[in-house]
């Protein structure tokens, strides 16, 4: 079975960049023996369809061209699937293998995999002491646990538009969301979404350990330009405060809120009353500060300034309300 896949995909790739004009479907079936063998025109179209999307799986650029009588073609360019010469030195052959070392438990393992294999076949210097098949000193690991991670990364490779149930740190009940995705990135352990939001016309970041349920594809094309560097990092940075020009006091109980001790910029014993169980410290104040302290719960008690801690209560209070 495998041979006679592989031979069908080589048939159509060679069919397809050998034309000097774009094949219809009923052409390249009268083209390829194994589509001629095919009995039903729905089984057909089915192979042909998870052909073309294996070729281009691969790397293959196949355009679809619409003719004057509204019949599709396709065919790929020689000049648009000719690489150039791969020239990577040893420490630039390395950064590739331990960023394929990345992703050994997740969808992309072998992708990655075949990506090196490929880079080998070429004379990229790969070597077996540390950077090949072997066992690397280093062994770096991103987690990629949240079942949402895969359908959204294969959601923005194809630019497909997605629909979620996501639920805000402010809100007990999820909200319906649709989205075009357009990177993920991962900071400080938690796997982060960026695109652009229909309902609210606007740019937005979602945590993906806060998407509820299945996410569904959504039919149609991206309406929104996609920018050409999507900075998600910084993004989720700016509402957690960093680089921030001022600062908020907060009370937090003590054994708790370790996130924000780490950011604290001073840290003090409660005076009064709180002296036992609490300390005050002074962190950080940037956009998304309150809807970060309200996960903290009854840990945190915000002292100043009074905008911030009035955000927290009315956040607090729609999450009583349900």
């Amino acid at each position: 079975m495998a041979i006679a896949k592989a031979e069908r995909l080589m048939n159509l790739a060679l069919c397809l960049m050998n034309t000097r004009r774009p094949l219809a479907k009923r052409e390249l079936r009268l083209s390829i023996e194994a589509y001629r063998e095919i009995g039903t025109e729905d089984a057909f179209n089915r192979m042909f369809e998870r052909d073309k999307d294996d070729l281009r799986e691969l790397g293959m650029v196949i355009e679809t061209v619409e003719a004057l009588d509204g019949e599709t073609g396709y065919v790929a360019r020689r000049d648009r699937n000719r690489l150039p010469e791969i020239a990577l030195d040893a420490e630039e052959a390395a950064a590739l293998s331990l960023a394929a070392r990345v992703w050994q438990q997740a969808r992309l393992a072998g992708a990655a995999s075949g990506a090196l294999q490929k880079l080998r076949a070429a004379g990229v210097p790969f070597t077996e002491e540390g950077y090949g098949e072997g066992h690397s000193v280093i062994e770096p690991h991103i987690p990629a646990h949240e079942p949402a991670f895969e359908p959204l990364m294969l959601a923005a490779r194809d630019r497909r538009p997605v629909v979620f149930d996501y639920r805000k740190a402010s809100a007990v009940r999820p909200e319906t969301r649709e989205v075009e995705p357009w990177a993920l990135e991962c900071w400080r352990g938690h796997w982060y979404l960026a695109g652009w939001d229909r309902e609210r016309s606007a740019r937005r970041v979602f945590r993906l350990s806060r998407i509820t349920g299945r996410v569904r594809p959504r039919g149609g094309r991206f309406t929104a330009e996609v920018p050409d560097h999507v900075d998600v990092r910084q993004t989720v940075a700016s509402w957690a405060g960093e680089g921030a020009t001022s600062t908020a006091r907060i009370r937090l109980r003590r054994g708790a809120g370790y996130p924000l001790r780490a950011k604290a910029v001073e840290t003090v014993p409660a005076s009064g009353e709180w002296a036992a169980d609490w300390d005050e410290l002074e962190i950080p104040y940037g956009h998304g500060l309150d809807a970060w302290l309200v996960e903290f719960g009854a840990d945190a008690v915000v002292l100043a300034p009074e905008e911030l801690r009035a955000d927290v209560i009315d956040r607090l209070r729609a999450v009583a309300k349900g």
